[in-house]
């Protein structure tokens, strides 16, 4: 892989669900977007990339991710857009569809908790697990740039994928990532070699896609 790519990386969340509201885990259970309540976001998210142009989107194929990029409005005519399985939540497992309440005094929740989600959900997955999907991915999105020349990417998502790439590129810990629904970040990014050979995505400078001030946890 060649060195010397740079791509401007705007990773936004999708908008609120039921279980958003009602604070259950999504994870990968196919949630849909809930109107009218999601509605007043995703508008804002559209005013907000309503001048950018993107070279290719990728979106988690869950159907939330789908909803809030066609609410977008931003695959223009031209624009490859790809369907993503990687960019999907974390697999939250036996603790999907419920509540904090309801999970607090089990002694694999608090240690999930208590490893800042690096221990492996019961039938789910852990942070490491997440991030190597992530990695993979990366690795495409490089591929991608040298062979097309993307210089700016969109992404649909989830909050725990762009919680582990504030992670990646902000140096943030697991509790200081959280972008709210409709929300997201942007990242200015350069790919150079290790010395490994292997190459690595670097992140020379990152900031808020918008800001709400009526965001719902």
């Amino acid at each position: 892989m060649a060195t010397g790519l740079h791509v401007e990386l705007v990773a936004v969340r999708h908008g609120i669900t039921a279980w958003n509201l009602e604070r259950r885990y999504q994870g990968q259970r196919d949630i849909p977007l809930l109107f009218p309540d999601a509605e007043e976001g995703l508008l804002t998210l559209r005013k907000a990339l309503m001048d950018e142009r993107f070279d290719a989107i990728y979106a988690s194929d869950l159907g939330r991710c789908q909803q809030t990029l066609a609410w977008s409005q931003a695959a223009k005519p031209g624009i490859p857009v790809y369907a993503e399985p990687r960019l999907r939540e974390l697999d939250f497992g036996e603790y999907e569809g419920k509540v904090y309440d309801e999970l607090k005094e089990l002694p694999h929740y608090r240690a999930w908790i208590d490893s800042a989600g690096e221990l492996q959900i019961p039938g789910g997955e852990s942070s490491g697990q997440l991030r190597e999907r992530l990695d993979a991915w990366l690795d495409d999105v490089a591929a991608h740039t040298q062979q097309h020349g993307y210089q700016k990417v969109l992404v649909v998502t989830h909050g725990g994928v762009i919680r582990e790439l504030r992670r990646r590129f902000e140096t943030l810990d697991f509790w200081e990532g959280i972008v709210h629904q409709a929300q997201g970040r942007r990242w200015q990014l350069a790919y150079q070699a290790g010395e490994d050979g292997k190459g690595e995505w670097q992140c020379n400078y990152s900031s808020a896609v918008l800001v709400q001030v009526s965001a719902t946890l």
